[in-house]
């Protein structure tokens, strides 16, 4: 169970080390200072029906009630601790799971817990000012939810710095509050967490692929030799899929009202569908194909010496590492990576060791397939023609095999020059932005109603009907 009697609340019995436990109330008014600041805009004093985590077991971890965010029980939860478990690949295979860091792996360990902390506060940067343009109560207070656990995501992080790496990690922990989103000196590590979000449109994307990134990376960490960073994204694999359940019904929800609007009005070009005051399905398009891509990126160069040296050493697994049928060592296994040559892009095998982020972006790629068939579902009962697809993986990459190469959606090898004669074809151009930030100038806040781009959910928030007040204006 959760503790929430203590200052911090926790299940890790962080009482018993004083020492600990005075470093992360050091490090609590910091935070707070950061959400004040960088937290949602013109929030502080609403009053949200937020889910708060109450037990770590899968059958009772949450309950719901009415909470002002700044006064969020921010803890740190961790799964309960497996005694039997080992380390289930690379060279210590076999062996029991470390409960403390090794001191060969310390400063790279520390810098794979930093890069993915990283990303918690950043999200929570980018969307700071979605909430005043907000399509209902139910979503605004699903953008809320998501901002509360993505803190508690950086908790996390920031526990295990200052349990296991000392003043190093310290540090690092107060650098987490000191970098920002998209900003020239001080940016947040990873490119994708330094694009704007600037309408509902691009948070439903972000929170449908990006935050899906978010889900493998830390399956692939959950697997870690290291036993309490894998306890600690256990349980945090719980909250984030909230965040994906966000980002696919919300997408699902804006398909589902312009082909309403379409089929009413009998329109199908694109402006006669944006003068009805909904978002046109080429749109929908563009927006997929940038999120996608500046999401693909985040998994890394598709060979990789760290991505191997981070399996080998036993720090980072493979996505369901313990349902693969292999010898989960790999020295002699091969991969299939694909590069451009001249003018072609061809496949070539490379060790399986130095292709795991190819492997995790693969199997990443298969489940976001999988959501993109749902959301045309939508499309084809509505009697249209109009499908959504997944663009080539080579497309719109700055990082990996395809870097400096010019890519169709359909993966043909352009030309710089053709290149720049379409790209605002496939992603969203400045007058894209606009339009769709034309439809978001206000926020709807009447409960039961929604905006007019944006079908109702299916249903509410822990049973509650459509017209419950999910968030208090006082």
């Amino acid at each position: 169970m959760i503790d929430y009697t203590e200052k911090i609340p926790n299940n890790v019995d962080l009482g018993r080390d004083r020492v600990l436990q005075r470093a992360l109330e050091h490090w609590q008014p910091a935070y707070m200072n950061w959400w004040y600041d960088m937290g949602p805009s013109e929030s502080h004093a609403l009053e949200v029906y937020l889910r708060t985590a109450t037990s770590v077991e899968p059958d009772g971890w949450a309950q719901f009630g009415y909470v002002r965010m700044p006064e969020y029980r921010w803890g740190i939860f961790l799964q309960p601790r497996d005694a039997a478990r080992q380390v289930n690949f690379g060279v210590h295979k076999g062996q029991p799971a470390w409960q403390e860091v090794p001191g060969e792996y310390r400063s790279t360990l520390r810098r794979v817990i930093v890069t993915q902390g990283d990303t918690e506060p950043a999200s929570v940067e980018q969307q700071r000012l979605l909430g005043m343009c907000c399509p209902s109560l139910y979503d605004l207070r699903n953008i809320f939810q998501v901002n509360v656990e993505e803190g508690r995501h950086l908790w996390a992080m920031v526990y295990l710095l200052h349990r296991y790496f000392g003043r190093d990690g310290r540090e690092e922990a107060e650098a987490l509050l000191e970098r920002r989103s998209g900003d020239a000196d001080n940016p947040r590590i990873l490119g994708a967490f330094n694009e704007p979000t600037p309408d509902w449109l691009a948070f439903y994307m972000f929170t449908f692929f990006t935050d899906r990134d978010g889900k493998f990376q830390l399956c692939a960490l959950a697997e870690s030799g290291f036993d309490p960073l894998a306890r600690t994204c256990r349980f945090m694999l719980t909250e984030e899929a909230h965040h994906m359940f966000v980002g696919e019904t919300g997408i699902s929800r804006i398909l589902q009202r312009t082909c309403e609007v379409m089929k009413e009005h009998k329109v199908e070009n694109a402006s006669d569908v944006r003068a009805l005051g909904v978002i046109d399905l080429p749109t929908m398009q563009k927006y997929l194909n940038f999120h996608f891509s500046v999401t693909i990126d985040l998994f890394g160069s598709d060979a990789s010496s760290n991505a191997a040296s981070y399996y080998t050493t036993g720090l980072k697994g493979r996505y369901e590492e313990t349902k693969i049928e292999d010898d989960h060592v790999l020295q002699n296994a091969e991969y299939p990576v694909l590069e451009v040559s001249g003018n072609k892009i061809i496949k070539r095998h490379v060790s399986a060791l130095t292709a795991l982020n190819e492997r995790l972006r693969d199997d990443y790629i298969a489940e976001i397939q999988g959501g993109v068939d749902r959301w045309n579902n939508i499309i084809e009962q509505a009697g249209l023609s109009f499908r959504l697809t997944l663009p080539h993986k080579g497309f719109h990459r700055a990082i990996g095999n395809f870097a400096g190469h010019f890519i169709s959606p359909e993966g043909e090898v352009l030309t710089k020059e053709a290149w720049d004669n379409n790209q605002y074809k496939w992603m969203p151009s400045r007058e894209d932005h606009k339009f769709v930030q034309s439809l978001m100038t206000g926020r709807v806040i009447e409960p039961g109603k929604f905006a007019n781009w944006i079908a109702p959910p299916i249903r509410g928030i822990n049973r509650q009907p459509l017209n419950f007040e999910y968030v208090r204006f006082n």
